[in-house]
């Protein structure tokens, strides 16, 4: 096995991989007990949407992928924080009904 069959091999396993992991923070995502583990969930699959558009740059050779998954970084931090925010009023909003 050359060099370039590892790679191609290496990036399919992890594509692979990746999807699971994926498939199954999707599952916390719906059964998540709290918001805040909906929040980590989605935060997870951000990054391993990611992590997948870079294994699939590697394994297709088209380097404009690694752009798309940098765009979509940085719009998946936005939404992170912008979700983590919320939360933190939900839970100050929360506190000042309690008696």
């Amino acid at each position: 096995m050359n060099p370039s069959q590892l790679v191609q091999t290496a990036a399919g396993a992890a594509l692979v991989l990746l999807a699971l992991g994926i498939l199954v923070a999707g599952i916390r995502l719906v059964r998540g007990p709290d918001a805040a583990d909906r929040i980590v969930a989605m935060d997870l699959i951000s990054i391993l949407i990611v992590a997948f558009l870079a294994a699939l740059s590697v394994r297709t050779g088209h380097p404009a992928v690694l752009d798309v998954a940098i765009a979509y970084a940085l719009v998946a931090f936005l939404g992170t924080v912008a979700l983590a925010r919320w939360r933190q009023r939900q839970a100050a909003a929360e506190k000042r009904e309690a008696p």
